[in-house]
Protein backbone atom coordinates (compact mmCIF):
# COMPACT_ATOMS: atom_id res chain seq x y z
CA UNK A 1 0.00 0.00 0.00
CA UNK A 2 1.50 3.49 -0.67
CA UNK A 3 -0.40 5.93 1.18
CA UNK A 4 -0.42 9.39 -0.32
CA UNK A 5 -3.18 10.87 1.87
CA UNK A 6 -2.82 12.51 5.27
CA UNK A 7 -5.64 13.77 7.14
CA UNK A 8 -5.59 16.71 9.80
CA UNK A 9 -7.44 17.02 12.67
CA UNK A 10 -7.41 20.32 14.46
CA UNK A 11 -7.95 21.16 18.74
CA UNK A 12 -9.92 23.45 20.42
CA UNK A 13 -9.59 26.83 20.48
CA UNK A 14 -7.34 26.07 16.91
CA UNK A 15 -9.28 26.18 13.72
CA UNK A 16 -7.34 24.08 10.83
CA UNK A 17 -5.99 27.04 9.64
CA UNK A 18 -2.79 26.13 12.55
CA UNK A 19 -2.12 23.67 10.40
CA UNK A 20 -1.06 25.83 7.22
CA UNK A 21 2.80 25.40 7.44
CA UNK A 22 2.19 21.32 7.60
CA UNK A 23 -0.23 21.64 5.09
CA UNK A 24 2.20 23.36 2.68
CA UNK A 25 5.26 21.44 3.52
CA UNK A 26 3.53 18.10 2.77
CA UNK A 27 1.89 19.59 -0.28
CA UNK A 28 4.90 20.50 -1.65
CA UNK A 29 5.76 16.76 -1.37
CA UNK A 30 3.23 15.77 -3.36
CA UNK A 31 1.16 14.43 -0.73
CA UNK A 32 -2.56 14.97 -0.66
CA UNK A 33 -3.77 16.73 2.26
CA UNK A 34 -7.26 17.30 4.06
CA UNK A 35 -7.34 19.45 6.89
CA UNK A 36 -10.89 20.15 7.19
CA UNK A 37 -12.50 21.98 10.05
CA UNK A 38 -14.96 20.93 12.54
CA UNK A 39 -18.27 21.30 11.15
CA UNK A 40 -19.70 24.80 11.43
CA UNK A 41 -16.34 26.43 11.89
CA UNK A 42 -15.45 27.04 7.91
CA UNK A 43 -15.80 30.67 8.10
CA UNK A 44 -12.61 33.32 8.96
CA UNK A 45 -11.45 33.67 12.08
CA UNK A 46 -13.16 36.80 13.00
CA UNK A 47 -16.62 35.82 11.59
CA UNK A 48 -15.77 32.43 13.99
CA UNK A 49 -14.99 34.79 17.08
CA UNK A 50 -18.30 37.32 16.33
CA UNK A 51 -20.70 34.39 15.69
CA UNK A 52 -20.00 31.13 16.95
CA UNK A 53 -23.37 30.16 17.56
CA UNK A 54 -23.20 27.94 14.35
CA UNK A 55 -20.75 25.41 16.42
CA UNK A 56 -21.77 26.05 19.90
CA UNK A 57 -23.88 23.24 20.48
CA UNK A 58 -21.07 20.82 19.23
CA UNK A 59 -19.91 17.74 21.14
CA UNK A 60 -17.39 14.82 21.40
CA UNK A 61 -19.43 12.63 18.68
CA UNK A 62 -20.33 15.30 16.46
CA UNK A 63 -16.94 15.89 15.70
CA UNK A 64 -15.47 12.28 15.51
CA UNK A 65 -18.10 11.07 13.38
CA UNK A 66 -16.90 14.29 11.10
CA UNK A 67 -14.13 13.31 10.70
CA UNK A 68 -14.87 9.30 10.99
CA UNK A 69 -17.11 10.29 8.02
CA UNK A 70 -14.20 12.32 5.76
CA UNK A 71 -11.89 9.19 6.38
CA UNK A 72 -14.39 6.61 5.21
CA UNK A 73 -14.85 8.66 1.99
CA UNK A 74 -11.06 8.30 0.90
CA UNK A 75 -10.32 5.06 -1.82
CA UNK A 76 -7.41 4.11 0.34
CA UNK A 77 -6.74 4.47 4.11
CA UNK A 78 -4.69 7.50 5.08
CA UNK A 79 -2.30 8.86 7.54
CA UNK A 80 -4.81 10.31 10.32
CA UNK A 81 -2.38 13.13 12.46
CA UNK A 82 -4.44 15.06 15.23
CA UNK A 83 -3.41 17.95 17.53
CA UNK A 84 -4.76 18.48 21.18
CA UNK A 85 -8.58 17.09 20.87
CA UNK A 86 -7.47 16.32 17.35
CA UNK A 87 -5.12 13.89 19.11
CA UNK A 88 -8.02 12.07 21.14
CA UNK A 89 -10.09 11.99 17.98
CA UNK A 90 -6.96 10.38 16.26
CA UNK A 91 -6.69 7.28 19.04
CA UNK A 92 -10.43 7.18 18.43
CA UNK A 93 -10.32 6.51 14.49
CA UNK A 94 -7.76 4.17 14.71
CA UNK A 95 -9.33 2.06 17.48
CA UNK A 96 -12.58 1.78 14.90
CA UNK A 97 -10.16 0.35 12.02
CA UNK A 98 -9.32 3.74 10.16
CA UNK A 99 -6.05 5.11 9.32
CA UNK A 100 -3.21 3.43 7.79
CA UNK A 101 -0.74 5.12 10.74
CA UNK A 102 -1.85 7.52 13.15
CA UNK A 103 0.09 10.80 14.88
CA UNK A 104 -1.33 11.88 17.95
CA UNK A 105 0.24 15.69 18.80
CA UNK A 106 -0.11 16.56 22.80
CA UNK A 107 -3.32 14.86 22.87
CA UNK A 108 -6.40 16.17 24.88
CA UNK A 109 -6.65 13.42 27.09
CA UNK A 110 -8.67 9.68 26.69
CA UNK A 111 -10.83 8.23 29.81
CA UNK A 112 -8.48 6.28 31.65
CA UNK A 113 -5.86 8.99 32.66
CA UNK A 114 -6.47 9.33 36.23
CA UNK A 115 -4.15 11.73 37.12
CA UNK A 116 -4.40 15.28 35.16
CA UNK A 117 -2.25 17.74 36.38
CA UNK A 118 -3.41 21.13 38.18
CA UNK A 119 -2.28 23.37 35.07
CA UNK A 120 -4.92 22.02 33.07
CA UNK A 121 -7.52 21.46 34.80
CA UNK A 122 -6.87 25.16 36.45
CA UNK A 123 -7.55 25.89 32.46
CA UNK A 124 -10.48 24.12 32.45
CA UNK A 125 -12.40 25.46 34.96
CA UNK A 126 -11.11 29.28 34.25
CA UNK A 127 -12.61 28.94 30.65
CA UNK A 128 -15.59 27.72 31.90
CA UNK A 129 -15.98 29.84 34.99
CA UNK A 130 -15.98 33.02 32.23
CA UNK A 131 -18.48 31.41 29.71
CA UNK A 132 -21.44 32.80 32.17
CA UNK A 133 -23.66 30.06 30.38
CA UNK A 134 -22.48 30.59 26.71
CA UNK A 135 -22.27 27.60 24.33
CA UNK A 136 -18.86 28.52 23.46
CA UNK A 137 -15.85 28.82 26.20
CA UNK A 138 -13.16 31.78 24.87
CA UNK A 139 -9.11 32.31 25.81
CA UNK A 140 -7.67 35.67 26.45
CA UNK A 141 -4.37 36.71 25.06
CA UNK A 142 -2.89 36.02 28.16
CA UNK A 143 -4.20 32.73 28.46
CA UNK A 144 -2.92 31.40 25.66
CA UNK A 145 0.21 32.95 26.24
CA UNK A 146 0.61 31.51 29.34
CA UNK A 147 -0.63 27.66 28.60
CA UNK A 148 -0.57 27.23 24.72
CA UNK A 149 2.35 29.69 23.57
CA UNK A 150 4.55 30.12 26.49
CA UNK A 151 7.62 29.31 24.84
CA UNK A 152 7.88 32.18 22.80
CA UNK A 153 7.68 35.92 23.10
CA UNK A 154 4.45 37.53 24.36
CA UNK A 155 4.53 39.40 20.57
CA UNK A 156 5.19 36.50 18.98
CA UNK A 157 1.88 34.70 21.47
CA UNK A 158 -0.34 37.61 20.72
CA UNK A 159 0.42 37.43 16.71
CA UNK A 160 -0.51 33.89 16.86
CA UNK A 161 -3.56 34.59 19.34
CA UNK A 162 -4.62 37.13 16.42
CA UNK A 163 -4.28 34.87 13.74
CA UNK A 164 -5.85 31.28 14.76
CA UNK A 165 -7.83 31.54 17.81
CA UNK A 166 -11.86 30.86 18.41
CA UNK A 167 -13.97 29.90 20.92
CA UNK A 168 -14.46 26.13 21.75
CA UNK A 169 -17.48 24.76 22.09
CA UNK A 170 -18.76 24.12 25.79
CA UNK A 171 -19.60 20.88 25.71
CA UNK A 172 -16.66 19.51 24.10
CA UNK A 173 -14.62 21.29 26.76
CA UNK A 174 -16.87 19.62 29.62
CA UNK A 175 -17.02 15.97 28.22
CA UNK A 176 -13.23 16.12 27.31
CA UNK A 177 -12.00 17.49 30.59
CA UNK A 178 -13.86 15.49 32.46
CA UNK A 179 -14.25 11.97 30.40
CA UNK A 180 -13.52 9.96 33.61
CA UNK A 181 -17.08 11.20 35.26
CA UNK A 182 -19.05 9.93 32.11
CA UNK A 183 -20.29 6.67 32.13
CA UNK A 184 -20.20 6.02 28.48
CA UNK A 185 -17.89 8.38 27.06
CA UNK A 186 -17.04 9.10 23.57
CA UNK A 187 -13.37 9.71 24.81
CA UNK A 188 -13.40 5.62 25.23
CA UNK A 189 -10.52 4.06 23.42
CA UNK A 190 -9.88 0.40 23.70
CA UNK A 191 -6.75 -0.24 24.89
CA UNK A 192 -5.83 -3.67 24.07
CA UNK A 193 -7.29 -3.35 20.65
CA UNK A 194 -3.98 -5.66 18.44
CA UNK A 195 -5.39 -4.80 15.40
CA UNK A 196 -5.13 -1.09 14.72
CA UNK A 197 -2.88 1.20 13.00
CA UNK A 198 0.52 1.91 14.40
CA UNK A 199 0.13 5.09 16.75
CA UNK A 200 2.74 7.70 17.73
CA UNK A 201 2.16 9.60 20.60
CA UNK A 202 4.06 13.27 20.95
CA UNK A 203 4.28 15.23 23.34
CA UNK A 204 6.61 19.14 24.37
CA UNK A 205 8.37 19.24 26.85
CA UNK A 206 7.23 22.86 27.68
CA UNK A 207 3.79 22.20 27.47
CA UNK A 208 1.20 23.41 30.05
CA UNK A 209 -1.54 22.55 28.26
CA UNK A 210 -1.34 18.79 28.13
CA UNK A 211 2.18 17.93 30.03
CA UNK A 212 4.53 15.00 28.65
CA UNK A 213 3.24 13.48 31.86
CA UNK A 214 -0.16 13.01 30.23
CA UNK A 215 1.27 11.75 26.73
CA UNK A 216 3.53 9.35 28.60
CA UNK A 217 0.18 8.03 30.78
CA UNK A 218 -1.17 8.08 27.47
CA UNK A 219 1.00 5.57 26.25
CA UNK A 220 1.33 3.30 29.20
CA UNK A 221 -1.71 2.32 28.59
CA UNK A 222 -1.64 0.90 24.91
CA UNK A 223 1.20 -1.47 26.96
CA UNK A 224 -0.82 -4.75 26.79
CA UNK A 225 -1.65 -4.04 22.85
CA UNK A 226 0.41 -6.22 20.31
CA UNK A 227 -0.38 -2.79 17.68
CA UNK A 228 2.82 -0.69 17.59
CA UNK A 229 2.74 2.47 19.94
CA UNK A 230 5.73 4.80 20.02
CA UNK A 231 6.44 8.14 22.04
CA UNK A 232 7.98 11.01 21.19
CA UNK A 233 8.84 13.81 23.34
CA UNK A 234 10.63 17.28 21.89
CA UNK A 235 12.08 19.16 25.48
CA UNK A 236 12.24 22.79 24.07
CA UNK A 237 8.68 22.54 22.50
CA UNK A 238 5.37 24.30 23.77
CA UNK A 239 1.65 23.50 23.27
CA UNK A 240 1.14 25.66 20.31
CA UNK A 241 5.21 25.06 18.61
CA UNK A 242 4.60 21.62 18.00
CA UNK A 243 2.95 22.16 15.26
CA UNK A 244 4.80 25.06 14.10
CA UNK A 245 7.87 23.28 13.80
CA UNK A 246 8.43 21.68 10.25
CA UNK A 247 11.51 20.08 11.90
CA UNK A 248 8.72 17.82 13.96
CA UNK A 249 6.61 17.74 10.90
CA UNK A 250 9.03 16.10 9.07
CA UNK A 251 10.01 13.24 11.66
CA UNK A 252 5.91 12.77 12.26
CA UNK A 253 5.92 12.30 8.28
CA UNK A 254 8.85 9.96 8.20
CA UNK A 255 7.68 7.61 11.44
CA UNK A 256 3.92 7.53 9.93
CA UNK A 257 5.28 6.20 6.14
CA UNK A 258 8.06 4.32 7.47
CA UNK A 259 4.45 2.33 9.35
CA UNK A 260 1.77 2.62 6.99
CA UNK A 261 3.93 1.57 3.88
CA UNK A 262 5.50 -1.20 5.44
CA UNK A 263 8.41 -2.86 3.93
CA UNK A 264 8.35 -0.70 1.22
CA UNK A 265 10.13 1.89 3.27
CA UNK A 266 13.26 2.53 5.18
CA UNK A 267 13.89 4.79 8.03
CA UNK A 268 17.16 6.62 8.93
CA UNK A 269 17.58 9.00 11.77
CA UNK A 270 19.66 11.63 11.39
CA UNK A 271 21.48 13.78 14.30
CA UNK A 272 19.06 16.87 13.72
CA UNK A 273 15.84 14.25 14.80
CA UNK A 274 14.51 14.17 11.36
CA UNK A 275 13.78 10.91 9.49
CA UNK A 276 15.44 9.72 5.61
CA UNK A 277 12.33 8.27 4.02
CA UNK A 278 13.90 6.15 1.16
CA UNK A 279 12.11 3.51 -1.38
CA UNK A 280 13.58 -0.11 -0.64
CA UNK A 281 14.93 -1.89 -4.08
Amino acid sequence: MNVTTIVFINGLWITALGWEHWVKHYSDKGYSVIAANWPGMEGDIQQLRRDPSIFARLGLSNVIDHYEQIVRELETPPIIIGYGFGGLVTQILLDRGWGAAGVAIASAPVKGITRLPLSMLKLAFSVLAKSHGNKTASLTGEQFHHAFANSLTETESFDAFKRYVVPAPYQVLVQTAFANFILHSAATVNFQNNTRAPLLLVAGGKDRVVPGSIVKANFELYRESKAETDYKEYPNQAHFTLIQEIGVADYVLGWALCRANGSKLTAVSNQTDSWSVQLST
